[in-house]
């Protein structure tokens, strides 16, 4: 025994040291391979083994498990069978012996490795395996050992990884699921005898107050008094030991049920169990006992008497989210429901000692997540199922849920509780567009509840109700790119606009109101401004009434975010029945934008300017913001008023214009000025009324902006101005005929809008060729950004518009066109001018490609051609970093717009573009690893195919039908060629968005073209675009498209299954490495000849997991083996 007993002995000092925190890395490397050594060799279990049974040493016996685990999954198969059969005896014993004793990290592990043995071996080797877990479950010394290798068991058995073979997996499924009945019926046993046997024992409570108040919902839920008795019996004091075994059973519950049918082994007894414990959770009495009783001790067992009903809740959470009900399990659904709404109605009962709220926060914040988990699958997954049950009083269950959403503690409970009232909201609302006959019934049978959420709802997001909560909330940070507070008042406004779409005049009639309280306090704001040696001053001091002032304007602020929000429901087919309500809110809202421009609130001086300035800035930008919501409002009363009288209309428009043009100056705060911008700008394009251009404030924006001298304003609001003065000139008016648009006249404008806008930029043609200096040139530069940026909106902004609109605007542009053609080549070299210019130029190709006629769109593309040699790409791609790679990727971009072009007018680039895709782009990007410019260089060769076939395949009609077959005709062979393999070759690598873009491209062609079917593909190409499919398949680097590869290998194969399963198949398996032929043959034969597409793709996967398989046992056979 010495060397055993010496091997330890060195084993100890070796992981003593390993771990010390002075050893180097060096020596760490050092050791780990000694030890992994020493794993390898035939025979190292038998040291381990007794490493096991004598040693103290945590860290040897983690070692000497993983050697076992290693030996078990990796190299079983060559273990010979003596040895196997003397690890399977040894093993379990020395659990037997030693698991009161070793630490609990030891013992998982070394439960773990049985159980692997089990995975291998039962029931064919080790046929009392799952006997053995049964019996330690009824043994009462070792219930809780028993429990931890059950759970093991369906964690490693139920959904094993993956090395096994699909066989095996198929097996061990059904073995378990021929031991449920059995196992479910052991755990209802456990829980309830320890339930029982401690309910006996409790302290009956002292009578409750409020015990008569749980009769008639109670009784209406769960139908029977028995069962609300049940429910009603106080919680056991359980000791630890049960608790641990309780905790132990729910745990192999909530996994189980994770993978069993929902069937009729889940026995109502079971689920009646279950819910007893999901009391634990809710029963703030039990978190009290430990608190009074003071020691440590208690108030841990208080702790993890919640954690019992967290558990339980999982496990009836598991139960909820399978959408696949069976018949038969129905009723034991709607058991469930009733169960967990009596649970629901205990945690929001109100009495004298308690307020709803603070019960919440007495429960357990993770039990309180289950049981919203629940609420929320209940609502998403069941209540279309379960409404119909005329017993299940579902607006009672809104009642509570309306208590649990209002009383949550956290600002995430509220939130997660919003979301089930958004689904439940879509519920309805998709409920009473399939059955438009009931809808009178169905909203009359909730209205009450809907009108109490709206309101509560609106309650929430006023401080002048929730001060205290609403000012927790982070204004400042981002979090995807809103604050806090912003998706506060989101969420809470998209169920406002639910609650409006099922019940508009009732959201109306409680909305309203609440706004023009709240504007009452704005509008009369003027009655404080006095006028002070600087300027304006609000008059306002006192420090409770700024307060107020805050809260209200705060208040004013979400109200008209609320009305904006509201705005399309007063449109299209309602437009005349909700008209008055429109018209109401948008006098109002001209009214109160008028207000603040004239009375420059956003400018006064104020007490607390930090707080009261922002605060009345905001109030000014979300007005304008409301009024731009209600534009489609104003378009359709122009087109209902056009003709009689129109002049409510023409003032509510020359007035709002009115409150914007003081606005737009460079001296107003940017977040005032921008929603001024886009306000004109929805004037100009949705509304389009004909006489705005003759409105003066109109003709003051123009003066403004083409007056050189004015200061400009800051580049986003130069834009959106822009925008809408050239969309006033440029854009048909509605209710008009062609004769009446007065284009001449507006073309003149237009050209002289354009002209004052690009001087300077028009300037720069003559002195480009010159050299500049470094000041120059950062001039230079502002000026190209700032103009190409406007012009790249106006032309963007009409690019669906009318080709009368979109010639005219082409008119104006041409010198300036022409003008950026010549400066191109001059900043070639510069990568931010040359993104900024082909930005412009992909924007005019995508908008105004037909109005710049051939021979121009000619000379530009072949100027960028000749620009863009392989040294200028490989500088831009290689040196330049991402604006290099953006300047391709547009340049690119261009291209998608050409080569797309029906007709022939640009067929004559095809040659040139491919070959510099294959020739120039493709050769400096193929190898590199990074994916910038691949996605546009491969969009751009799928838009060559897809929209230019007939360069490559020139099958005529009349062809076809002579011979019936078409054999098509094939141009331009090798550049066809060449496109594929270069798509072939990007599936070889890791970037997984190029790999299913490139699969759905080809999908594509084949779809819409058969290039599956061409011959050039079917011969050449298509058992190697299977091949290569197949491998990555079984490389596992594109896990994620599993289901794409095996649609698309299905797509390819079909074409020829006889070729597939005769020739492909066959050759694929003997190229195979890592694997014998007989292993071959078995792969070969399970690969059943189906031709349909679920049984095809489920043959490629079980290959693909055989293989892997195969190769594993193969791996762990130990050297020199003979395989007969």
């Amino acid at each position: 025994m010495a060397s055993e007993e010496a091997s330890l002995r060195a084993l100890e000092s070796l992981m003593t040291e390993f771990f010390h925190n002075c050893t180097t890395n060096e020596r760490k490397r050092e050791i780990e391979e000694l030890l992994n050594n020493f794993a390898q060799q035939i025979g190292a279990w038998r040291f381990c083994l007794y490493f096991l049974s004598s040693t103290r040493n945590d860290y040897v016996m983690m070692y000497s498990l993983t050697v076992f685990e290693n030996l078990i999954n990796k190299m079983w198969l060559g273990v010979p069978s003596q040895d196997k059969m003397e690890i399977r005896s040894c093993l379990p014993k020395l659990l037997l012996a030693h698991h009161k004793t070793l630490p609990y990290f030891i013992r998982n592990k070394l439960c773990k490795v049985i159980v692997d043995i089990g995975r291998q071996d039962w029931p064919m080797f080790y046929h009392d395996f799952f006997t053995n877990i049964l019996q330690l479950i009824q043994s009462p010394v070792t219930t809780p050992l028993g429990l931890i290798m059950l759970k093991t068991t369906s964690e490693e058995l139920a959904c094993p990884r993956e090395d096994l073979s699909v066989a095996r997996k198929e097996e061990l499924r059904k073995l378990l699921l021929d031991q449920v009945q059995t196992v479910l019926g052991l755990l209802t046993g456990i829980l309830e005898s320890i339930w029982d046997k401690h309910s006996a024992t409790a302290a009956t409570p002292p009578p409750s107050p409020t015990s008569g108040e749980s009769g008639d919902l109670l009784s209406s839920l769960l139908q029977s008094p028995s069962a609300a008795k049940l429910l009603n019996q106080p919680i056991p004091i359980l000791d630890t030991e049960s608790e641990y075994i309780c905790s132990l059973a729910l745990e192999c519950l909530a996994h189980l049920f994770s993978w069993i049918p929902l069937s009729t082994s889940i026995t109502p007894s079971l689920l009646t169990t279950i819910f007893h414990y999901a009391r634990f959770g809710c029963d703030t009495r039990v978190r009290k006992m430990s608190s009074v009783n003071g020691s440590s001790q208690n108030s841990v067992l208080g702790q993890e008497r919640g954690r019992l009903g967290i558990l339980a809740m999982s496990c009836i959470n598991e139960l909820m989210s399978k959408n696949c009900v069976p018949m038969e399990f129905e009723e034991y659904l709607l058991r469930m429901f009733q169960q967990t709404f009596y649970l629901l109605q205990k945690i929001t009962k109100e009495n004298n000692a308690h307020t709803v709220k603070s019960r919440l926060e007495e429960l357990d914040e993770s039990y309180i997540e289950k049981f919203t988990d629940f609420l929320r699958l209940f609502v998403s997954v069941h209540l279309r199922r379960i409404e119909s049950y005329s017993q299940f009083p579902v607006v009672e269950f809104l009642a509570l849920l309306f208590k649990y959403t209002f009383h949550q503690p956290t600002h995430e409970g509220y939130f997660s509780c919003l979301d089930i009232w958004t689904l439940f909201l879509d519920y309805l609302t998709s409920k009473i567009k399939s059955r438009l006959a009931d809808k009178e019934a169905v909203l009359n049978r909730y209205e009450d509840a809907l009108v109490l959420l709206l309101t509560e709802v609106l309650n929430r997001i006023q401080f002048r109700y929730n001060q205290a909560q609403l000012e927790e909330l982070d204004d400042e940070t981002l979090d995807d790119d809103q604050t806090e507070w912003q998706r506060y008042l989101r969420q809470s406004l998209e169920v406002v606009a639910k609650v409006m779409e099922l019940l508009p005049t009732h959201a109306f009639s409680t909305l309203f109101p609440v706004l023009q309280d709240n504007l009452e306090v704005y509008l009369g704001l003027q009655q404080f401004v006095v006028t002070s040696g600087t300027g304006h001053r609000l008059n306002i001091t006192a420090e409770n009434d700024c307060r107020r002032l805050h809260c209200s304007l705060r208040d004013l602020s979400s109200l008209l975010q609320a009305v904006g929000r509201l705005a399309e429901y007063f449109i299209g087919d309602v437009f005349a029945a909700r008209f008055n309500d429109a018209l109401t809110v948008v006098e109002r809202l001209v009214k109160v934008t008028l207000y603040g421009s004239q009375i420059k609130l956003y400018n006064i001086e104020t007490a607390v300017p930090s707080v009261l300035k922002p605060d009345l800035i905001d109030v000014h930008a979300q007005s304008l913001a409301a009024l731009q919501a209600y534009a489609h409002w104003l378009a359709q009363f122009y087109s209902e008023v056009h003709r009689q009288n129109p002049e409510q209309f023409i003032s509510l428009v020359s007035t709002t214009l009115e409150a914007i043009t003081p606005l737009i100056s460079s001296k107003v705060q940017e977040k005032l000025l921008l929603s001024a911008c886009h306000l004109l700008v929805s004037l100009a394009t949705t509304v389009r009324p004909v006489f705005l251009i003759s409105i003066p404030a109109v003709q003051k924006v123009f003066n403004r902006i083409t007056d050189t001298s004015a200061q400009q304003l800051p580049d986003k609001a130069q834009v959106l101005v822009c925008r809408a003065l050239s969309n006033v000139l440029l854009l048909p008016w509605p209710n008009l005929p062609e004769s009446e648009q007065q284009w001449a006249v507006r073309s003149t404008n237009h050209a002289s809008l354009i002209s004052a806008l690009t001087r300077e930029y028009r300037q720069l043609k003559s002195n480009a060729i010159l050299p500049q200096r470094k000041v120059q040139l950062e001039d230079t530069k502002v000026i190209i950004h700032q103009t190409l940026s406007v012009l790249e909106d106006i032309v963007g902004s009409i690019s669906g518009e009318s080709t009368k609109s979109r010639q005219i605007c082409y008119q104006s542009l041409q010198e300036s066109v022409q003008v950026s053609l010549a400066l191109f080549p001059a900043f070639i070299h510069q990568s931010d001018v040359t993104d900024e210019m082909l930005s412009f130029f992909l924007t005019l190709f995508q908008g105004l490609r037909v109005q710049m006629g051939v021979p121009f769109t000619e000379q530009i593309i072949q100027t960028f051609l000749n620009m863009f040699t392989r040294e200028q790409l490989a500088e831009s791609i290689l040196h330049e970093g991402s604006t290099g790679c953006r300047v391709v990727e547009k340049f690119l971009k261009i291209l998608q717009v050409v080569v797309q072009e029906p007709g022939q007018v640009f067929k004559p680039f095809l040659p040139s573009v491919i070959s510099l895709c294959m020739e120039q782009v493709y050769p400096i990007i193929a190898e590199r690893s990074s994916p910038d410019v691949k996605a546009e260089l491969f969009e751009l060769l799928f838009r060559v195919l897809h929209h230019n076939w007939r360069y490559f395949f020139k099958s005529s009609v009349l062809a076809s039908v002579q011979r019936g077959v078409a054999e098509e005709q094939m141009e331009n062979e090798a550049q066809f060629s060449a496109i594929m393999q270069a798509f072939g070759q990007s599936f070889l690598q890791p970037d997984i968005h190029l790999f299913k873009q490139n699969l759905f491209y080809l999908e594509t062609l084949n779809t819409k073209q058969k290039l599956y079917h061409k011959k050039i593909f079917r011969t050449t190409m298509l058992f190697q675009f299977v091949n290569v499919l197949l491998q990555v398949l079984v490389h596992k680097s594109h896990d994620l498209l599993q289901e794409e590869i095996g649609i698309a290998t299905y797509n390819m194969a079909s074409v020829d299954f006889d070729g597939f399963y005769s020739a492909f198949l066959p050759e694929f398996l003997a190229s195979c490495d890592g694997v014998d032929s007989n292993q071959k043959n078995v792969l070969g034969r399970n690969f059943k000849m189906d031709r349909d597409l679920p049984s095809f793709t489920q043959n490629v996967h079980r290959l693909v997991n055989d293989l892997r398989y195969y190769r594993l046992c193969n791996d762990s056979l130990p050297p020199g083996t003979v395989k007969l």
